[in-house]
């Protein structure tokens, strides 16, 4: 994965990837923030060696190159899920390049269900803590020792300092920001309503099929890490109503401007 990693980052630097400080990975529907970039460079993923290829017709598959607020950075434009038969390091391999080439903070957003009744459709919510119920591990491999501490404490996983920054932007901004738990399972399904009343249960405040990965692989490579999740449905076990994606998408990108302000604000801050 070393040889893979550094011709991964060569091809990338030889593009003009020049010193990025900040990574960023949007989800589903969350593709605006490429609007308020000055793009210097972009390129598929078809074309980046030893990178997977996205399969999800919403997600654009393309890692962009540019300034944000002062900052230089790269942003994922799609992301991968191990429901699209990718292995948990085929997911988290474009987290160990950008590492490669020179991001301190990565920064996550998804769509998400929310389990937490007192949280509505169209909110965001800051994730303090997770749940894995992908029932893997992307450090659950041989030679993982080789580009980090195995062992790795997910005491914290979410950057403190950055959660507070989060919290303060949107408070100066009046935007409901909620805190809580995200569970990621594996999916593609979307959950019955025994599910759902289970992942209530063991404390999960919204549930996705994303992030989780990336989040252990940052803490793996030591980056400070912050996701945020579009809550684009409510997930009332006694009052669920058929899932429609479009629906799903639509709200994700009504919802998006306030993502974009407080990724913005925190940018220019950091």
């Amino acid at each position: 994965m070393i040889e893979y990693i550094n011709e991964t980052t060569d091809y990338l630097k030889n593009k003009g990837f020049e010193n990025p400080e900040i990574g960023i990975v949007l989800g589903t529907g969350l593709n605006q923030l490429i609007e308020h970039m000055d793009v210097l460079k972009e390129v598929s993923y078809n074309h980046i060696p030893n990178f997977p290829t996205a399969t999800v017709e919403f997600h654009k598959g393309k890692l962009i190159y540019g300034i944000l607020e002062g900052k230089k950075i790269v942003v994922m434009h799609g992301r991968f899920h191990i429901y699209e038969g990718y292995s948990p390091q085929d997911v988290t391999y474009p987290v160990r390049v950008m590492k490669q080439l020179g991001i301190h903070t990565l920064l996550i957003s998804n769509a998400s269900g929310a389990l937490n009744l007192n949280f509505k459709k169209g909110e965001l919510m800051l994730i303090e803590d997770h749940l894995n119920l992908q029932g893997s591990s992307p450090l659950a491999f041989k030679g993982v020792s080789l580009l980090g501490e195995r062992f790795v404490d997910m005491g914290e996983p979410y950057d403190i300092n950055i959660r507070h920054q989060f919290k303060t932007l949107a408070e100066q901004h009046n935007i409901t920001l909620h805190t809580g738990v995200y569970a990621s399972v594996l999916g593609p399904q979307l959950e019955t309503k025994a599910e759902y009343r289970m992942l209530k249960i063991i404390g999960a405040d919204a549930v996705g099929m994303s992030t989780v990965p990336e989040v252990i692989v940052a803490n793996h490579l030591n980056l400070k890490v912050a996701a945020i999740s579009v809550l684009t449905d409510e997930c009332d076990p006694d009052n669920l109503n058929p899932i429609n994606i479009e629906d799903i998408i639509a709200t994700a990108k009504q919802a998006e401007p306030k993502l974009i302000l407080l990724v913005k604000a925190l940018i220019k801050g950091l």
